[in-house]
């Protein structure tokens, strides 16, 4: 893979080659530069199969990283494209045209996250949360249980512990 990093990295705006093990590295580009990036490594490296495209929120740095996780048949070998977006403005160029199996996983990003793809079909059809109204759940600011408090009714006879309490009376119920 460092052949094809070399190779790549004179077209692309393209950060260092993280190997992980002899088929699996990881690289960071640009948001300019991925789109062109995925094309190149379909059309010329061989990475016909998109194998997942995946978000991390990194409220920290006030961003979203994308992963396109992309796998070479014929190597094998494969390869995560990573790139960095504004989680104030998370707006990302759909690549369906490129993997139509992309446009699923937009839809996913996009309500999870709201993470936008303009152009990419059926974004704005509700895919798994039906009838949602409240901020993306996998942000890390959606908060869970001010979230289930406000929607849903308490019922009698369910208690709540906190887990670690809860597992240090369980396994040392003498206190020791």
């Amino acid at each position: 893979m460092k052949e094809m990093h070399a190779r790549l990295r004179h077209r692309h705006a393209m950060g260092e080659l993280e190997s992980r093990r002899p088929d699996l590295a990881f690289v960071s580009v640009s948001k300019d530069s991925l789109r062109p990036l995925l094309a190149d490594l379909r059309d010329r490296e061989g990475f016909t199969h998109l194998v997942l495209l995946t978000a991390v929120d990194w409220i920290e740095d006030n961003q979203f990283q994308l992963t396109y996780l992309l796998h070479d048949r014929a190597a094998p070998r494969d390869l995560g494209v990573r790139v960095m977006l504004d989680r104030d403005n998370p707006v990302m160029d759909s690549v369906h045209d490129l993997w139509p199996t992309a446009a699923t996983y937009q839809r996913e990003l996009r309500e999870m996250f709201g993470i936008d793809f303009p152009d990419s079909p059926r974004l704005d059809e509700e895919f798994i949360l039906e009838g949602w109204t409240d901020k993306p759940p996998y942000r890390r600011d959606f908060d869970t249980l001010e979230y289930a408090e406000k929607t849903f009714t308490h019922r009698p006879g369910r208690e709540t512990h906190d887990p670690a309490t809860y597992m240090k009376q369980k396994l040392y119920p003498d206190g020791a």
